[in-house]
């Protein structure tokens, strides 16, 4: 008895080994090619990829060209506010760019609210908006004026949730475009400047006080800009939404990802606001790494570059491709890393190639049907 109790167990034992022996050599293997899931700093001009947010607001080369050295299709976002050209001088240059680069260049159209308020509005918006969609817009960009700047006849802030607002969203909802909202400002733009986190914020908002709420108490809170985005979506759940420059929540990836979970037709572009992700990189890099493979389906790249008449072109191209390479180091790859925007160093995310994949190029695709 004794000799086989002891039998038994030297044979559980051999049974054993080869499962420990098999898994370690399966864990070597893995290690040894997973060079191979990852891309290289050296394949960014060899993979196809989608900026979805650029302004090109005149009819030049000089960007189409860089962006092709690059390997990238831009969509370029036409928008309302006072320092750009007109509305219908935007899509002026977006059609020509577009007629001119069709493998290039897509375009979203935008609409005014100077005439908020008259019986005129809502069917002249109507009327703009579906010839911009009979010409190829692909998309309608609402701006932060709405809930920042647009006042009613008695003085109230306008918001995105105001009900005058909705036959134009059924419209958009009804024909197939996906809604770019940048609805809000980063909270940045509620703290002093010497507390702002990054100085991208504390020069835009030094150079634009108007838009640096901090100073304006008695405009909206950051709250409640947010809260307005987040009404509008209970209100419209079928409107294919994306959140421009990280939906405004680009300081906390845990806050965007509730708001990812709530709203199943939301999706964020990262316009602007990698530096975010960047500077909670340094505190936590693998809860970043974790929400950009988690939401991998919802995460787009873009930039918010662009080119006007006062664009000095004979430099702006070294400045757009050292850019998307950061961009690029950044997220394919684990190298260190520093930023000229915050103190502290962090490491590159080096996420699969299926989720560069998806965010350099398949959700800029699915989220904006007719971008291909």
């Amino acid at each position: 008895m004794k000799n086989l109790i002891k039998f038994k167990s030297l044979w559980v034992l051999i049974l054993c080994l080869p499962i420990t022996f098999n898994s370690q050599a399966q864990n070597i293997s893995s290690s040894s090619l997973s060079s191979s899931e990852f891309y290289t700093r050296e394949d960014f001009k060899n993979v196809e990829k989608y900026d979805t947010h650029v302004h090109l607001n005149i009819y030049d080369t000089t960007f189409i060209n860089q962006a092709k050295r690059d390997n990238l299709r831009l969509l370029t976002v036409n928008v309302n506010p006072a320092y750009y050209p007109s509305v219908e001088d935007q899509e002026k240059v977006a059609l020509q760019l577009v007629k001119a680069f069709p493998d290039r260049v897509a375009y979203t159209t935008t609409f005014t609210v100077d005439n908020w308020g008259t019986k005129e509005w809502l069917p002249e918006t109507l009327a703009y908006l579906e010839n911009s969609f009979k010409q190829g817009a692909i998309g309608v960009k609402i701006w932060k004026n709405i809930g920042m700047g647009l006042k009613d006849k008695n003085g109230k802030f306008v918001m995105i949730d105001d009900p005058r607002f909705d036959p134009v969203l059924k419209f958009i909802e009804k024909s197939n475009i996906t809604l770019l909202g940048h609805i809000g400002e980063p909270r940045n733009a509620w703290l002093p400047v010497e507390e702002m986190t990054v100085s991208n914020d504390k020069g835009y908002f030094t150079r634009h006080p108007e838009y640096h709420m901090y100073q304006h108490p008695q405009n909206p809170s950051y709250e409640d800009e947010v809260n307005s985005r987040d009404n509008m979506l209970k209100k419209h759940p079928n409107l294919r939404f994306v959140g421009a420059h990280l939906g405004s929540l680009e300081w906390s990836v845990d806050e965007l990802a509730k708001r990812l979970d709530r709203f199943p037709n939301m999706a964020v572009d990262m316009a602007a606001r990698i530096v975010h992700l960047q500077s909670q990189s340094v505190k936590n890099r693998q809860k970043v790494r974790d929400f950009m493979i988690k939401y991998q389906d919802r995460l787009i790249y873009a930039t918010d570059h662009g080119v006007d008449a006062k664009t000095n072109l004979a430099t702006m191209n070294k400045g757009l491709h050292d850019t998307r390479m950061r961009d690029w180091t950044y997220f394919a790859t684990n190298e260190d890393m520093t930023s000229s925007s915050f103190e502290g160093s962090f490491k590159g995310l080096q996420l699969p190639k299926q989720v560069i994949d998806k965010i350099y190029r398949i959700n800029a695709q699915k989220w904006f049907p007719g971008f291909n």
